[in-house]
Parts: C-alpha cells; structure tokens; sequence
C-alpha cells in the first residue's frame, strides 16, 4: 500500500505531465540573435521575456555571428553575460548556421551549450525534440530517423513541440504538398513545429500541426512592414490541461511597439492590439 507521502507525489508528477486545470506551464521562445546583431534588442527581448517568468526558454538558433573558427569560443563566451542574469531559467538552444558551419564550430557548440546538435528533453507537461538542419535546406535521413524514434518513445507526453532553425517546411507547407515531416508529426501528435532563420513572423496551420516561424530577436530586419512579420519579438506558450496557446510580444518602444496578439489573431488576418 502506498503511503500518504508516495500517494501524493504520484499525483504531483501525473498532474505536471498532464498539464492538470489551473496549473500552468510557460514557455518563452527567442528568436535569431544574430545575421548582424542590432544593438540592445537581444537585451530587451529577455528582459520582457523574463519579467513573464516562464518556467522554460528555448532559442530557435542563431545565438553567435559565427563564421570563423578562430573566433567560435571567444563568441560563446561573449554571450554568456547577456544571459547571466536569466540563469534561474531553463535555457535550451537550437543550432542554427551561425551557430555551426564547420567540424570545429560543431565541437564548440558542444562544449558551450553541454548538448549534441540533436537531442530531446522533457520539462513539465512538455516533450520537447530538437533538431539540427544548421548545414541543410532539409532535415536529412539521419535527423528524420531521430525525431521518428525520439517521438515514438514520447507517445505518452500530453504536448509535443518541434524545433530546428532552418523552416524547410514553409514551402511544402504553403503549396499543400505532402512531406515527411508532416507525415510524422501527424503520426506522432505534434502541436507545434518551430523554426526561425529568416527574422520574420509567420504562422501556418495544416492537418492539426502548427507551423510557427519565430522572428527576429535581435538578428537585422530584412524587410519593413509588421503586417508582414518584420518586427523584434519572443513568443510566450502557456501550456494548461495538455493545451498550448501562444501570443507573440513585440520589444517596447522605442525598439518596437509593444504590440501583442496570439498566433490564431495572425493567422486569421492579425487583430493587434498593443498592451
């Protein structure tokens, strides 16, 4: 028989994984650092995202400007003050070309972030796979035979997200063309399938999988217009009774607006409203 103490910790994992009534689990998701970094908004971007107190923070690549090997650690080590005061927060990053273009900048990765390109992790209700197209336009065999065993031994999580830098969906996804990876994210039950690189906002939704494509955190605007995604910005996921709903804050002035607005406002012909 269990006793009193066992009983109720029993309870506590189950309701963390489920995502029980109530009980809210938050995400912050940062977007590009880098592709020439403009002064003081990666800075700002984290501030806002911390003062939200998310319980995890995942980047969707593009932490360093990269490019040289003689130079990979010294980067690395430079960002690590920026990031210093949000220690307490859970950080996982996603590998971006920036962040790896060669064999030694891919060693760096690994002794800087204590991760190999491509990994998984479970934090509350949330399984999390992350992978690495950092040299590809796709997700190679390797990478796709990854994510089908990582997501097969995850069938029981509640929530499932996806994240790689490069959106190698976004055409397939536009001209409803079938791929593999919605194939498998179907198969598997994955809500959300996250990228960045491009520093602009999109949202897709196809066959019950959300294609999010996170902007600029700090990494130059190639474009003008915040109709058409070119703003700085973080996304904010709260995950409640195995749900996710989402809302996208741009930086305060006088970097941005401070507009907000969840992914569905986007999709449907953006409702802004600025808080």
């Amino acid at each position: 028989m269990l006793t009193a103490a066992a009983a109720a910790a029993i309870a506590l994992v189950a309701a963390l994984m489920a995502g029980a009534p109530g009980q809210a689990f938050r995400i912050v998701i940062i977007g590009d650092r880098t592709g020439t970094v403009q002064p003081g908004v990666y800075e700002q971007v984290w501030r806002e995202a911390a003062a939200w107190k998310p319980d995890l923070a995942i980047n969707v690549g593009d932490s360093i400007q990269g490019g040289d090997d003689r130079t990979v650690d010294a980067e690395w080590n430079a960002l690590k003050p920026l990031l210093a005061p949000y220690s307490r927060i859970p950080l996982y990053l996603t590998p971006g070309n920036h962040d790896i273009w060669s064999e030694a900048s891919r060693r760096a990765w690994e002794r800087h972030t204590r991760r190999p390109a491509h990994y998984s992790f479970d934090q509350g209700p949330v399984h999390v796979t992350v992978l690495d197209n950092s040299q590809s336009e796709s997700l190679v065999d390797a990478e796709m035979r990854f994510l089908e065993e990582d997501l097969a031994r995850a069938a029981s999580r509640p929530v499932k997200m996806v994240f790689f830098h490069r959106p190698s969906w976004l055409i397939p996804v536009m001209l409803g063309s079938d791929f593999p990876l919605d194939r498998v994210a179907r198969k598997h039950h994955v809500q959300y399938i996250v990228s960045g690189h491009t520093h602009r906002f999109a949202r897709f939704e196809r066959n019950g999988v959300v294609y999010l494509m996170v902007g600029s955190s700090g990494g130059h605007l190639r474009a003008k217009g915040f109709e058409d995604g070119w703003f700085f910005h973080h996304v904010r996921a709260t995950v409640a009774g195995g749900k996710v709903s989402l809302v996208i804050k741009e930086v305060d002035p006088p970097l941005g607006q401070g507009r907000t607005f969840t992914d569905l406002d986007w999709g449907s012909g953006p409702s802004m409203r600025a808080k």
